[in-house]
């Protein structure tokens, strides 16, 4: 049985998704309008992959445990992501620094742009997803070595994130921290564990689609949610702000630790210091 047998390739059935998903983010989006926290559309994101990819396993005629697997690593995920987002983002809290400068840097069309950025979710979801529907379309029930790499590197990365989480959101907890920067933990080796075990999940994917055919199109996931942690959404936002609330401490943590892969700490360079002998 061919892998693609399976897969919803119909162009209907993902343009119905296409318009649920953009009809969730387009409520998502009134309501961050009133409620002017932003971190709805992560919330979002969250709950809409969840959904997608259990519409996919319903969908697909693939071997059950293979859609079964898929189908729990990616909602187990999504979900424990979604309960950090609304919990420590959301419920009762202000808007997350980072859409904050965001709104200022986008007025006066602010909600325009933002509007966008709901919509943009919807697409990410797509796109994520439909590697994941590629495996789910295994037709057979064997498994690999491969299979069993991508699950353990799936344990090692919902454990990273959900320890690094945990530190931080500890950490801000107590106010004695306000204005410092959070070096122990996961957070000595890397200045966003969160990130790198984030990118990390969808790594663990790619090993799972080896020997299978279109299986290195799994390789988009790590891809895209890695760039877009490094070079739009994550890190320089997170920085920037963070550079402006904790200035020179944070600078120096910068030169000390790793954006995004964790190891030892660098020791910092103190400047030589040269004494010059005046001739008598």
């Amino acid at each position: 049985m061919d892998i693609l047998a399976g897969l919803p390739i119909n162009l209907n059935w993902w343009a119905s998704w296409w318009g649920g998903l953009s009809i969730w983010f387009f409520g998502l989006w009134s309501l961050q309008c009133i409620q002017r926290n932003a971190v709805l559309a992560d919330l979002g994101f969250c709950l809409g992959l969840t959904a997608f990819i259990i519409g996919c396993a319903l969908y697909i005629e693939g071997d059950v445990l293979h859609r079964l697997l898929i189908m729990s690593m990616a909602t187990i995920y999504a979900l424990r992501l979604g309960y950090h987002f609304f919990v420590y983002r959301i419920y009762r809290k202000a808007e997350d620094h980072r859409y904050q400068t965001l709104r200022i840097k986008w007025e006066p069309h602010a909600q325009a742009y933002l509007f966008v950025y709901f919509q943009a979710q919807a697409l990410a979801i797509l796109a994520l997803a439909f590697p994941l529907c590629l495996l789910m379309a295994k037709a057979s029930s064997g498994w690999t070595i491969w299979e069993g790499m991508g699950g353990l590197l799936w344990i090692v990365a919902i454990l990273g994130e959900a320890i690094a989480d945990a530190q931080l959101e500890q950490f801000r907890s107590n106010p004695k921290n306000r204005g410092q920067t959070l070096q122990q933990g996961l957070w000595h080796y890397s200045r966003h564990p969160n990130y790198f075990f984030e990118g990390l999940h969808w790594c663990a994917y790619v090993p799972m689609g080896i020997g299978l055919p279109y299986g290195w199109l799994t390789i988009i996931n790590p891809l895209l949610m890695v760039g877009t942690l490094l070079k739009v959404s994550g890190i320089p936002l997170a920085e920037a702000q963070a550079l402006k609330n904790r200035g020179e401490g944070y600078r120096q943590y910068q030169q000390t630790t790793n954006a995004l892969i964790p190891w030892p700490p660098r020791q910092q360079s103190t400047p030589k210091i040269y004494c010059i002998k005046k001739e008598k």
